[in-house]
């Protein structure tokens, strides 16, 4: 059973800024990510997780916001959103709700599945091995809506796994891993919180709460966790950091102020966070 399990939710370019802020202000404040027994990684999370579990500095990470050396240009239609909106909302219930986004996903019109690979081949730089430390990578099966935790044991390529986890449904293609078509790792949960049953601690970094759609938020899974016995700190941007967020996740011209607001956040809640984590 694991002791620690440091969990990463996505949140597009602009709440992956935020993230970044927030894991460099608590490692300069003495919280050591790097005694998470597992890191669990969604979308963006997957993204900044591997490159952390791959030994770059949350600083760094950080400081690539600030300049903007990792800006992503996704540009996302209001057309491409009505259809996003559509498939997701259009059914109360958790399971149609996801068939629906995963239909929608396979039919839309994209640019190709190498764009997502170029994209993500870019964030990770040189990070193309699976790390020796445990790390999970969640996707979503686009025909079935099952959530997947690639991991270093499931034979798929790292970059694989990664784009798997933001192909962004309606935006980007599903991507073709194994045999299979995966969206999104958030496209039913943004962090995917479930999947740390059984740990002891849990920090999850979670830039946005709710999946779009009738599915379990991060802080109904916290809830559950702790109902198994698990300590669980999550953290989700503050109202500072909404304001500095802005509404469009898309928005790289938000990364710099979103991951700042991520870093003075972590300032705050540093004391939370070491009553459950530690030092």
């Amino acid at each position: 059973m694991p002791d620690k399990a440091l969990v990463l939710g996505g949140g597009g370019p602009v709440g992956g800024a935020w993230l970044t802020g927030m894991l460099a202000g608590l490692t300069e404040s003495g919280v050591d990510l790097d005694a998470a027994d597992v890191l669990i990684g969604t979308s963006a999370g997957a993204v900044f997780g591997t490159r952390l579990r791959c030994g770059i500095p949350a600083a760094e990470l950080y400081e690539r916001q600030l300049s903007g050396a990792d800006a992503v240009r996704l540009p996302v239609t209001a057309r491409q959103t009505a259809r996003f909106l559509w498939a997701a909302l259009g059914s109360r219930d958790s399971g149609r709700s996801i068939a629906r986004l995963g239909r929608t996903a396979l039919r839309a019109p994209t640019g190709p599945e190498s764009d997502v690979f170029d994209t993500v081949g870019r964030l990770l730089g040189g990070a193309r091995d699976w790390p020796d430390r445990e790390l999970r990578i969640t996707a979503v099966d686009a025909m079935t809506g099952e959530v997947e935790a690639f991991d270093a044991r499931s034979g798929v390529k790292l970059i694989e796994a990664v784009a798997a986890s933001c192909a962004v449904p309606v935006v980007w293609p599903p991507v073709t891993v194994a045999g299979r078509r995966w969206m999104d790792g958030g496209s039913r949960s943004t962090a995917n919180l479930q999947l740390a049953l059984g740990s002891r601690r849990v920090l999850a970094v979670v830039p946005i709460p709710r999946a779009v759609g009738p599915h379990p938020s991060a802080a109904d899974q916290a809830a559950r966790l702790t109902e198994d016995g698990t300590r669980v700190t999550l953290l989700s941007p503050d109202e500072d950091a909404r304001r500095a967020m802005g509404r469009n996740m898309a928005d790289t011209a938000r990364g710099p102020a979103a991951a700042r607001a991520g870093h003075e956040q972590a300032l705050r809640v540093v004391a939370e966070v070491a009553d459950t984590w530690g030092g």
